[in-house]
């Protein structure tokens, strides 16, 4: 299957990386703080050396489960009413006039799932509202916010000024904007104002105050019963449960199918088209999950390594959820992957490995020579050979295709992981807990986010110039801020948890330590860092140079963070929640097709 697709020719410096600086020390493979005196010894030792414990359990999706997916969904006929639907929906584009009409049908059709099939028809659009309305003072909330939202979504430089209309003479919202026919201006408001960028006081201004009122209808017992305020409530309870700019589109689009069905002006054939993408859609996610199961199999992790989470399908969850398009389905595998294989190695350094022996694998790791692992006991052996295989196998590939050697990439990126998690393992054996920019530094890092992003980039449909291929050492911003949110939220749902079978101490407990202050304030405190970075990252996600398709896969992958640590950790922890999640998006179609 893998052979089938096509990968890019490949940049990597000039891009995804920075200009080279002096590496953090916690990277700094050679200047251990804590020396270890591993031998050969360790190949041959007892299995009653201790070992610590997390109790994972198993997949709740076997491979006889996953290669027995079907869908009738697959057969031609569907495709043919899906492309009939599809016309009839650009003809619905084509016929919108009106530039409110406009925004509104766009947000429709992102929030359907279905947007990505009308990319030219949207931008078009898009480029006449925003030419046509630079010095336009627009007096309806709704109208300006949605604007504003769309517009930076879609990379387009507008101005927080849009909204100097709205506010009074000290500077503050206008009261009248809670008015109950303006729930839908403020609700427009709230979600306009996580497109922020560092700085923009009026939007942190909009967040507060329409935030206020939106809890105060949320509260309401006595709400009107007909379709629209049914549909406004919908869309109230769910932005504040998560606001759209963090919601991860796939995931979004399976609720608002459901959602959208409830509008008083909902349009059957729009809502029709949206169901029917999405089944055939999900034939071709099933496939890919079905061919990762059997590589997955083929190299057997699971079975030899059962002190380990096998989290396969989660896996793949992950990337679906960074990038769902028919066309980016290399991408999706690679990543399932990249993180199955690295939810090993993370169980290894944290659960499993004594600090002799992950001393011993970090350094084969480095050194990236197979005739040198003798000194690995055989559990190891098979980690590294895992990892060595894979990234060959990936190399060699896309040098097969594109001519480009990616090996010193991908090695550096798993090189980087490993001495990440062999940091933090000296820190719990030696009951050091660092100060929070010192974990920062390093436990952006170690949640293998800049693995992740890393082999995406090289797996999207994108062709770059052959003679930008060269070496680096840093990661870029837009790496970093997506590594940093996913960091932060996993440490809000996941370290009691992690304490409990021992860990290195997170994000909280080392500002509580660093600060004196009671883990209450101290989540507040991780709470506001996750707000500052989304900024960062709505800034560089629209100045940077990078591939529009790399920063939209990065963004995707801090969304899909925040929906699988909103209130649990999803990846760990098969709660019935999730499962159902993953069910209706992976292996169940939506059957009430008109």
């Amino acid at each position: 299957m893998a052979s089938n697709y096509s990968i890019p020719a490949a940049t990597f410096s000039k891009v995804l990386l920075r200009p080279q600086q002096k590496r953090s020390s916690c990277l700094e493979f050679n200047t251990f703080k804590t020396q270890c005196n591993a031998s050969n010894n360790i190949k041959n030792s007892s299995q009653a050396i201790p070992r610590r414990s997390a109790n994972f359990k198993p997949s709740s999706w076997n491979y006889d489960y996953i290669q027995s997916l079907n869908s009738k969904y697959k057969e031609g006929k569907y495709k043919e009413q899906r492309e009939v639907l599809m016309e009839k929906v650009r003809s619905m584009l084509c016929k919108v006039e009106n530039e409110l009409d406009q925004l509104d049908l766009i947000d429709v059709l992102q929030r359907l799932g279905v947007a990505y099939n009308f990319k030219n028809e949207i931008r078009n659009m898009l480029d006449n509202i925003y030419n046509m309305n630079k010095s336009k003072n627009m007096k309806d909330l709704h109208a300006s916010a949605l604007e504003f939202r769309i517009l930076r979504q879609h990379g387009y430089h507008i101005s927080t000024d849009v909204f100097l209309n709205f506010l009074d003479v000290r500077g503050d919202f206008k009261e009248c904007q809670s008015m109950d026919d303006d729930f839908k201006g403020t609700l427009s408001l709230y979600e306009a104002s996580f497109y922020a960028l560092e700085g923009e006081t009026i939007m942190n201004q909009g967040r507060d105050f329409s935030l206020k009122i939106l809890e105060k209808y949320s509260a309401r017992t006595n709400k009107n019963d007909d379709d629209d305020n049914n549909y406004l409530s919908l869309l109230i309870d769910h932005s504040l449960e998560i606001p759209l700019q963090w919601r991860a589109p796939r995931w979004e689009s399976q609720w608002f199918i459901n959602a959208y069905q409830t509008r008083k002006t909902m349009n059957p054939s729009l809502l029709d088209f949206a169901k029917l993408d999405f089944n055939i859609l999900q034939t071709i996610h099933q496939d890919e999950l079905q061919y990762t199961s059997r590589w997955w199999r083929r190299i057997g992790l699971p079975k030899q390594l059962n002190f380990a989470r096998d989290r396969l399908v989660e896996s793949y969850f992950w990337g679906m959820g960074m990038s769902f398009e028919p066309d980016l389905e290399f991408s999706r595998t690679t990543l399932a992957k990249v993180t199955s294989l690295a939810t090993i190695i993370d169980d290894l350094y944290d659960v499993y490995g004594t600090l002799e022996e992950l001393q011993l694998f970090t350094e084969a790791i480095d050194r990236w020579d197979p005739k040198t692992v003798d000194s690995l006991p055989e559990y190891l052996k098979i980690c590294f050979f895992a990892i060595h295989d894979f990234v060959n196998e990936l190399a060699s590939e896309f040098l097969k295709i594109n001519g480009n050697n990616i090996t010193p990439h991908l090695k550096k990126v798993w090189r980087d992981l490993c001495k990440s998690y062999f940091t933090e393992a000296k820190w719990y054996y030696s009951r050091y807990t660092p100060s929070l920019e010192e974990y920062i530094q390093n436990a952006w890092i170690s949640i293998a986010i800049p693995l992740m992003l890393t082999h995406s980039y090289f797996a999207i449909p994108y062709s770059f110039k052959r003679d930008e291929l060269s070496y680096s050492e840093e990661y870029c911003d837009i790496i970093q801020f997506s590594a940093t949110i996913t960091r932060l939220i996993n440490d809000l749902r996941s370290h009691k948890r992690e304490n409990e079978f021992g860990d290195v101490p997170k994000s909280i407990q080392c500002y509580m330590n660093e600060s004196g202050v009671s883990e209450a304030k101290a989540q507040e405190h991780i709470k506001s860092m996750i707000n500052t970075t989304w900024k960062k990252m709505n800034k560089e996600a629209q100045n940077s140079s990078l591939p529009p398709i790399f920063i939209e896969i990065a963004v995707n992958l801090a969304r899909m963070s925040m929906c699988m640590y909103h209130d649990r950790d999803a990846h760990t922890v098969q709660d019935p929640q999730i499962k159902r999640c993953i069910s209706s998006l992976i292996f169940h179609p939506i059957t009430d097709i008109i």
